[in-house]
Formats: C-alpha cells, structure tokens, sequence
C-alpha cells in the first residue's frame, strides 16, 4: 500500500534541469546576435551604395552643366562661341578645379580654391547646389578640363566624399568637340 502512493520518479516527467535552459538560452543568443550581425552589414551596404549612387549622379550632372555651357556657347551666338567656351573653362584643370553655380544660366564657372565653400555641395528640398543654401551634403564636385586639340575638351567631373572611415570619389569624363563650324 505505501508503494501505491510513492510512484518512481522518471526523469521525463521533471522537465528541464537549470542547465538545460542556460544552454537552450546560450544558443538562442547566439543565433539572434549573427542575424542582427548580418542585418547590420546589410543595412550599411545598402546605405554605402545608396552614396555611390547619389556621388554618380552628381558627376554625371557635372558633366551635363559643362556640356550645356558648350551648347550654349556654341548655338547661340550672342553667349560666345566655342574659343569663349574654351576660354571660360581654361583655368579648370587639376591643379586648380572648378565648380559652378547653377542658380544662374548658363552656369557661373568659378574656381573651387577662390570660392567660399571649396566646390562642396548643399541640398536643399532635394537639389544640390553650391551657394550653401540649405544642408552641407558631405560631397563634393570638382570638374576638371584639359585642352586636348583647338577642338576637343577633356571634362572630367570628380565627386568626392568621406564615409565612415574612409574618403571615396567617383570621377566621370567626357570628351567634348567643336561640332560647328
């Protein structure tokens, strides 16, 4: 009869011992700080290439202003013609790099050295400028021009900013001919 009210004790029927719940929690942890780890890795690689893209942009626009101011040199006469284009962009070379104010048209050429801001770039509602309107957007735009003959330019546009813990640019060049004669 007394056996009837002392049962074996399985060792199933406890649940789990203090050990086992401190391992089942070690491997838990370990698993959630690897996938906040690559979470985290993925975030920054998206947010790195986020900043290329924009840098891309921006030299590419680089560019186009410069190509405009050769059209506008070049298909209206009263603004110049392609020697008043070589002449407005000749100071721009690498030592001595130029940015450009696009507020007015055709854009104002100045070099980065002379100027207040060093050719870097605010945005403001969405739009890059250089007159410091608006927020510092930690880049950078420098264009460059390099006579190759009396009818074809070398442009470069050079984009440059600082990431965490390094500095990175984006250069773009164009070369660009007098079409009229």
């Amino acid at each position: 009869m007394i056996k009837k009210y002392f049962k074996k004790i399985n060792k199933l029927d406890l649940g789990f011992t203090l050990v086992e719940t401190l391992i089942a929690i070690s491997i838990f942890s370990v698993s959630i700080i690897a996938l906040m780890s690559i979470l985290g890795g993925g975030i920054s690689n998206a947010n790195s290439a986020k900043t290329k893209i924009i840098a891309s942009y921006l030299a590419q626009e680089g560019i186009e202003y410069i190509r405009n101011m050769r059209e506008t040199y070049v298909l209206y006469p009263i603004n110049g013609t392609w020697d008043s284009f070589r002449t407005e962009i000749s100071s721009c070379t690498s030592a001595n790099s130029c940015g450009f104010d696009n507020s007015v048209f055709p854009p104002d050429v100045f070099l980065c050295s002379s100027h207040t801001n060093q050719c870097k770039l605010y945005v403001n509602n969405g739009n890059y400028n250089s007159n410091s309107i608006g927020v510092n957007s930690g880049f950078v735009r420098k264009i460059q021009a390099i006579a190759v003959n009396s009818n074809e330019v070398k442009i470069s546009s050079v984009v440059s900013w600082t990431q965490g813990s390094g500095s990175y640019n984006v250069t773009l060049s164009e070369n660009l001919f007098n079409w009229m004669e």
